[in-house]
């Protein structure tokens, strides 16, 4: 993970202008997260955001959420240094720079929401992750994940690799793809089946495991405890 925080405290103030060069329809994949939150628009609701980066999710779901309590979490510092400018008009927030694994899940909260960062971490930590999400929600609460998935088998893993870097040279030379981004890709992602990532909410006790949204390699999925 040392490469990951390395890697996200040099990105932090572009980041918002690189996800969208990297990720395929991010802000519809975005979208869809948030509009599998199935509360009250007017509801007290108490939300952890994994992996808040410069605080995209949170943003949305404070304008969604008016009334919401938002923590929000990041490895690297100048990523919630970003989100606390980009949060600067709520004064409710809270802030942890925290690696997940060290995180204490103990906590009563409606809502769980990461992106594009699970797939950081190794399938053991991932498996974990999920019950500590699990034990970490009330009864009813729900968690959702947009994130990047393997393809089912190497030929689908082919095509999504196929169309992700056809969709980053619309935007990135070939060069800079070949050696900064499919580089980085490599060294720092873990990416898993979605198929494992069922398994493992299964096997932590979420019930009604859903896949709400996918793009090849890019998908958006959760369950209720």
């Amino acid at each position: 993970m040392k490469n990951v925080k390395n890697h996200f405290e040099e990105e932090a103030n572009e980041f918002d202008r690189i996800i969208k060069v990297i990720i395929p329809s991010y802000e519809q994949m975005i979208e869809v997260l948030i509009e599998t939150i199935p509360f009250p628009e007017a509801a007290d609701i108490k939300v952890l955001d994994l992996g808040c980066g410069t605080g995209n999710i949170s943003s949305k779901i404070k304008e969604r959420f008016p009334n919401s309590k938002i923590t929000c979490l990041d490895l690297a510092e100048n990523m919630i240094e970003m989100a606390k400018i980009k949060l600067s008009k709520y004064d409710d927030i809270i802030y942890k720079n925290l690696d997940f694994r060290d995180f204490d899940f103990k906590g009563d909260f409606d809502v769980v929401v990461s992106s594009l960062a699970i797939h950081h971490l190794t399938n053991e930590d991932k498996e974990s992750i999920y019950k500590n999400i699990y034990n970490s929600l009330v009864p009813g609460g729900v968690f959702y994940n947009a994130d990047t998935v393997l393809g089912a088998n190497d030929k689908l893993q082919e095509i999504y690799m196929e169309k992700w870097t056809n969709h980053m040279m619309k935007k990135i030379s070939k060069g800079e793809l070949e050696k900064k981004w499919l580089p980085k890709h490599k060294d720092e992602d873990i990416p898993a089946k979605l198929t494992e990532h069922i398994k493992w909410m299964n096997k932590a006790g979420f019930k009604g495991i859903d896949i709400v949204w996918k793009y090849y390699y890019f998908a958006v999925y959760g369950g209720t405890k």
